[in-house]
């Protein structure tokens, strides 16, 4: 249990937790939100002992310890394998414990060392890093890199990796999706859905939260509000609450009128496609709770286009990639209206498509035509890069539009949440989801009748995604979308493609479905893995890790051998020192007077059957010892 009595906590003199209390018992899974800046993150770090409150207590029941995420990787030259293995501190500690053994010839302590190993899962662990690894995007040669090898994306993921290898009860995330794609989403989701200790996650991704979380704890005005359920739970009981409230329910009434006359406006356009009524249900549920978001500080359009062409833009017999090396290959024709989301795996070339169709990367093969009207606006995380770090967010719009009236640019910069002094200072020192705002709003200025989105909501939280989410449902123009975002795709496209195997397929299903087919692939996988590695076995480094491990399994089989050795021994030492015995009676001459017939009659049969005793015990103990040199010969 965790629990929080009457905490108080200030940082940089300002106030975040204000005589907070809340309780979270064991084995619930708590989804943390709220604003940026509300203290989430300190919070998170309160509960893990990092920060002190200034007043009042935490207290946590920590049963098998606390796991979290390093932010830092310092064992860079380590194989990626046994860096995620070394997050089982236990485990490690028995396997050094097992090479000293070894080194020094303690069998009876290996014995019981290989006990501790089985109780601590050890014969599994490399299979099951192994399969964490697969989980989160690796291949089978990049865990036998080195962590240095990696870039800082996929260095958080090894962190990841570490962290949910660590046995625990109770496990602390902050924003684990980020650098991750949809398909290491959909297995982290299964993989903490099982977890069976207390899950407190900070994360923007509405899906995820909904997936794996049954308790959200929403910060607001320095309080803890603790609700029963899922994130999308929390957003409608929020609602009902801010309804009770008669300037929040009139601006609601306002924002409920527009979004019903949206909804009808495209209800009347959309076929029967499983895309579009799934669209058409996501647009009633944000319908839903928009009221549980009247007090967002991000509310935006993007302008209607100034003209259309149809289509706007057309592929045929494209060859995409880089240099002259073709990684996909597609048939395209982009039409007014057009709301397209690309699935696939990392790497599968998704982002190289909407580059090629940014004109950020030329076609190898293949004919392209623009349509005469075609404006683009393309979203990309590089592009903050080419962000001016010395110009305000208003003299970044200014530059595009030099007659513009500055409380336009105000105005519009507003929606973005750039108020007041806010619009004019240098970005400087933005944060990654202020930069990421202005790139949105940068674009949204242009009027681009074809919006390119590749992973919009990297850095944004969660009111930012959802002010996006409106305003993509209604942009006028077409739409093509790259995200790990589900709620963002669900509720903005209408259109599916798979980037996979080298083409670009639409893909029939919804995101549902997706998740199916990334769950058979992963299977299909896993299974051509497993053949390909008894074939090379012998020969390969897992190969000899297997048959240390198999070495293990048979020392710890050896034990009963052993211990059965060890009795014989025991019992061929009590015959022979009661033979002994027997035989200084024997040598007694007392003993053959006519008195101790009956006696020396039985001391010798005493003697026979001992005699015997100690053969049959002496024989089986030679055979239990022979058995014991044999496995320490396989084993040397």
């Amino acid at each position: 249990m965790i629990t929080l009595n009457s905490v108080s906590l200030q940082r940089s003199g300002k106030v975040l937790l204000e005589g907070t209390s809340a309780t979270i018992h064991h084995g619930q899974h708590v989804g943390l939100v709220g604003a940026n800046g509300c203290g989430k993150s300190s919070l998170l770090a309160l509960l893990m002992g990092e920060l002190q409150p200034d007043q009042g207590d935490v207290s946590i029941d920590l049963g098998r310890g606390i796991a979290h995420m390093a932010q830092e990787i310092k064992a860079l030259e380590r194989k990626a394998v046994e860096y995620v293995l070394d997050g089982d501190e236990q485990l490690r500690a028995i396997e050094q414990k097992i090479n000293n053994a070894e080194a020094t010839g303690q069998h009876e302590k290996l014995a019981e060392l290989h006990e501790q190993l089985l109780q601590a899962d050890g014969y599994t662990a490399r299979s099951r890093a192994e399969q964490m690894l697969h989980g989160l995007g690796f291949s089978n040669d990049q865990i036998e890199n080195s962590v240095k090898d990696f870039s800082g994306g996929w260095r958080m993921r090894l962190n990841l990796a570490r962290t949910l290898m660590s046995p625990s009860d109770v496990l602390f995330l902050d924003e684990p999706t980020n650098h991750l794609d949809l398909d290491a989403i959909v297995w982290l989701e299964g993989f903490l859905q099982r977890y069976q200790g207390t899950l407190v996650v900070i994360s923007h991704d509405r899906d995820f939260l909904d997936a794996v979380t049954d308790i959200t704890i929403h910060i607001e005005h320095q309080k803890t509000n603790t609700y029963r359920g899922n994130y999308s739970a929390f957003e409608r009981m929020r609602a009902e609450r801010l309804q009770q409230q008669q300037a929040a329910f009139e601006r609601q009434q306002k924002q409920r009128e527009h979004m019903e006359k949206f909804v009808e406006r495209f209800r009347a356009k959309a076929t029967k496609a499983k895309q579009a009524q799934s669209r058409l249900k996501a647009l009633s549920r944000l319908e839903d709770i928009a009221p549980a978001h009247v007090d967002s500080p991000f509310t935006f359009r993007f302008p209607e286009p100034d003209k259309m062409s149809s289509p706007l833009l057309s592929i045929d017999q494209g060859e995409l990639g880089y240099g002259d090396k073709a990684l996909l290959k597609l048939k395209l024709s982009v039409l007014p209206g057009s709301r397209i989301g690309l699935l696939g795996a990392n790497g599968a070339g998704k982002s190289t498509l909407i580059r090629t169709l940014a004109q950020e990367l030329p076609l190898i093969g293949g004919k392209r035509q623009d349509g005469e009207h075609l404006e683009v606006g393309y979203f990309a995380q590089h592009q903050l890069e080419s962000l001016d770090p010395h110009a305000s967010p208003a003299l970044h719009l200014q530059r595009i539009s030099p007659d513009a009236r500055e409380q336009e640019l105000r105005n519009f910069l507003g929606g973005f949440g750039f108020h007041g002094d806010k619009a004019t200072e240098t970005i400087e020192g933005f944060s990654g989801g202020e930069q990421a705002r202005l790139a949105l709003a940068i674009v949204a200025w242009q009027k681009p009748n074809l919006l390119l989105l590749d992973e919009p909501t990297n850095h944004l939280d969660l009111e930012m995604r959802h002010a996006l989410t409106m305003a993509l449902q209604e942009f006028e123009g077409a739409m093509i979308l790259v995200s790990h975002d589900r709620n963002l795709l669900r509720s903005t496209t209408d259109e599916l493609l798979l980037v996979h195997d080298g083409r670009v397929d639409v893909f029939a299903g919804d995101l549902d479905d997706y998740s199916d087919w990334l769950t058979k692939q992963r299977t299909q996988a896993t299974e051509q893995q497993n053949e390909g590695s008894e074939e090379v076995a012998a020969h390969s480094a897992r190969g000899r890790k297997d048959q240390k491990r198999l070495a293990a399994e048979r020392r710890n089989a050896m034990r009963p051998l052993k211990r059965q050795a060890e009795k014989l021994e025991s019992q061929l030492d009590k015959l022979q020192t009661r033979l002994a015995a027997v035989e200084d009676e024997l040598a007694d001459s007392s003993i053959y007077d006519a008195a101790e017939k009956d006696r020396l009659k039985n001391l010798l049969a005493e003697q026979t059957d001992l005699t015997k005793g100690i053969n049959n015990t002496e024989e089986e103990w030679m055979t239990a010892l022979e058995e014991l040199e044999a496995f320490e010969r396989e084993l040397s």
